[in-house]
């Protein structure tokens, strides 16, 4: 981030290293930035541990956070739980609602269907921490209209962004009479790695997804069908529907560019699929290169 104009650094929910803690880490060796988490599993803390664990990673890096937070499946919430929600629609509007007021320095006294929460983060300086949802289809980002700083998408192409999601978000902020959310798209992309066909790549970064129904049926809205049983060919049908983004680097600030055109404020460089094909080095390098032809384009958001 210090040699190009990116704006924040993301990291998604992770099992191994907690992305608060990374995070934190990091700032202690001398590496504070901006950060985005993208997004967090309601199901594994309280929204009042949210809450602290966001404004305590901004006082801890001394720079903005946008913490993005996402139902997750239903075998998550059941494991967590007990049961799935049976409206996770609900459940993301009640979570943000309680994330949001404590960060804004609120003594609430919320009782929902899934959610309770009486007190207040006790004051303290720190730089601005705004709240996002992660979004997939209509309903949820309706709700992130009504609530949310930023709604958070992942594998969702330019088109449909520009066709389904924005327009429902639009309707969520109107029904609520306020201005609408910033969007946010992770993008899973790659450069040409030395022996491996893209479509394997794109296995290795979004393979599960390809397999969980909410994203099956997203994808199927935006026109790509992940249904057969070969996953190669269903990453095949990722990069041709622009879910995955393969290609040169000139290609890619091409197609990175059709995101912030169809309506997104902040495009996320996501090279999970590289890192766990060709390692981290390889993974920081395509990075480097990708951020880089972006800071030198006129297109650089």
């Amino acid at each position: 981030m210090h040699w190009t104009r990116a704006a924040r650094l993301w990291q998604g929910q992770s099992l191994t290293v907690e992305a608060h803690q990374g995070f934190a880490h990091a700032a202690g060796n001398g590496f504070g930035v901006p950060t985005g988490l993208g997004v967090s599993l309601m199901p594994l803390r309280h929204p009042y541990e949210a809450a602290l664990q966001a404004r305590s990673l901004a006082i801890s890096t001394g720079h903005p956070v946008l913490a993005g937070f996402g139902p997750g499946r239903p075998d998550l919430q059941r494991a967590m739980r007990g049961e799935p929600y049976a409206s996770p629609l609900t459940a993301a509007e009640e979570y943000l609602t309680v994330v949001r007021g404590l960060l804004q320095g609120r003594q609430l006294d919320f009782r929902g269907r899934y959610f309770h929460c009486e007190g207040a983060l006790p004051p303290s300086p720190a730089p601005q921490v705004q709240v996002g949802l992660g979004v997939l289809r209509p309903g949820m980002a309706r709700v992130a209209g009504r609530v949310a700083d930023a709604a958070i998408t992942w594998l969702t192409p330019a088109a449909y962004l520009r066709e389904t999601v924005i327009p429902a978000l639009c309707e969520g902020a109107e029904a609520a009479g306020r201005p609408q959310p910033r969007v946010v798209a992770m993008v899973p992309m790659a450069l040409p790695l030395p022996g491996q066909d893209a479509a394997a790549v794109a296995v290795a970064g979004s393979g599960a997804h390809m397999q969980a129904p909410q994203y099956a049926d997203m994808l199927r809205r935006a026109g790509i069908d992940v249904d057969g049983g070969d996953p190669l060919a269903n990453a095949r049908s990722l990069i041709e529907g622009g879910a995955f983004l393969a290609g040169e680097a000139d290609e890619l600030v091409e197609r990175i560019g059709e995101f912030w055109n169809s309506g997104v404020d902040e495009v996320v460089v996501n090279m999970t699929g590289v890192a766990n094909v060709g390692g981290p080095k390889a993974a920081m390098q395509q990075i480097r290169t990708i951020v880089t032809a972006l800071s030198d384009t006129e297109e650089t958001r």
